[in-house]
């Protein structure tokens, strides 16, 4: 554990949590990616165990930690090697907890934000939609103001969270005509009259419920809007960074879990006489791997540092999921070919490993929005400014 980023505090909180994921999730996950629904004892316990709070404020029952705290949580879910499991976790506290903490009002953050904290209330973040996917400001759904209210209507898509949880942080166009500028931020309530939600089945992360849900006449009260009207799409864009960092750290972890169950794999499984690690072609192939895994997991490492130090890290962060997510990948698909037959075995961990990590480089921003993002700023001088 590199001493540059992480302290004896960060080491402790990492056992006593590998200790709490081994006894309490990990004898469930079976059943959870089986019936695609995670029982909600498991996000109360998160919640006392603080696990939700490491980035929220004390006051909202947080306990306000730097990042790594963060960025050991995400590494530590990876190794239970249930994908669907840690997206539920980190899309209630990363994605939709972000935006309560920053957007939201003060009665918003004591009505959501605590009891999200606690994990008595989960949240999910709406934003792609049906027609729209990567392209944000494409959106489709709307919130007209009547009066004291605003009434929402349209559709989102692929959201985690979205089916089993009891509020919604939802992206609508106040003013569709000034396009990316006309979007706002809205928070509401799951049993709000007129919300509706289909669970989709997967490839992966099976264990997570993904929900399309349909907003028919929704009405909600003018508080529930977050923050300014029409600023909804800086808000979304300042949080992409968090969101594609996680997803870089949730690639590095599982691409160093996948290595280092193969090289135990290879270290026992005998051909022609010797230990497969022993072949100097798999030895090498092998090294490859661990030096582009180690090589990301650095790049994450200092990215998660200068985000702590409130650096705007857009183009780096874009770069960790582009990077990272392919990585992954072949690195994934690298050890499954080791371990041979077996590795296409459903009771061998690298075949789920290999379904939940494709979504990688395809949500939060496909891989070739990414690279187009990071021609934009690094050819075309574009600058990403933060909005709040």
């Amino acid at each position: 554990m590199s001493k540059l980023y992480f302290t004896e505090e960060h080491h402790l909180f990492r056992e006593s949590l590998r200790d709490f994921l081994q006894k309490e999730v990990v004898p469930n996950i079976e059943k959870w990616e089986e019936t695609g629904q995670i029982e909600r004892f498991i996000w109360k316990k998160f919640g006392d165990m603080g696990y939700f709070g490491l980035a929220t404020p004390e006051a909202y029952g947080g306990l306000d930690l730097d990042l790594f705290y963060s960025v050991i949580l995400l590494e530590e879910m990876q190794r239970i090697n249930s994908g669907g499991f840690a997206a539920a976790i980190w899309a209630h506290a990363y994605l939709a907890m972000t935006h309560l903490n920053k957007e939201g009002s003060q009665e918003q953050k004591e009505k959501y934000l605590t009891p999200s904290a606690s994990g008595d209330k989960i949240g999910c973040l709406c934003i792609t939609e049906p027609f729209g996917g990567s392209d944000v400001a494409g959106m489709r759904t709307t919130a007209v103001k009547k009066g004291d209210n605003y009434v929402i209507n349209g559709s989102k898509t692929f959201i985690t969270n979205g089916v089993y949880s009891d509020y919604l942080i939802v992206a609508a166009k106040t003013k569709p005509e000034l396009g990316n500028k006309g979007i706002s931020i809205f928070v509401m309530d799951r049993d709000a009259s007129g919300v509706s939600a289909t669970k989709l089945e997967k490839l992966g992360w099976r264990a997570s419920d993904t929900g399309e849900i349909a907003f028919d006449n929704v009405i909600i009260p003018s508080e529930n809007l977050m923050g300014e009207e029409n600023q909804g799409f800086p808000y979304i864009m300042q949080h992409f960074a968090l969101e594609r960092l996680i997803m870089g750290v949730n690639a590095h972890a599982r691409a160093e879990y996948a290595l280092e169950y193969t090289k135990k794999y290879m270290s026992e499984r005998t051909a022609f006489g010797r230990t497969i690690d022993k072949f100097q072609a798999l030895r090498h192939t092998f090294a490859e791997c661990e030096t582009q895994m180690e090589i990301c997991k650095q790049f994450n490492y200092y990215v998660t540092k200068c985000l702590d130090n409130g650096d705007y890290m857009v183009k780096e962060a874009t770069m960790s999921k582009l990077q990272s997510t392919k990585m992954a990948d072949d690195v994934i698909y690298q050890c499954l070919q080791f371990l041979g037959g077996y590795g296409y075995m459903e009771e061998y961990p690298l075949a789920r490993m290999a379904r939940d990590s494709r979504l990688g480089p395809i949500g939060g921003g496909t891989s070739e929005i990414l690279r187009e993002i990071i021609a934009k700023m690094v050819i075309d001088n574009k600058d990403y400014k933060p909005a709040t």
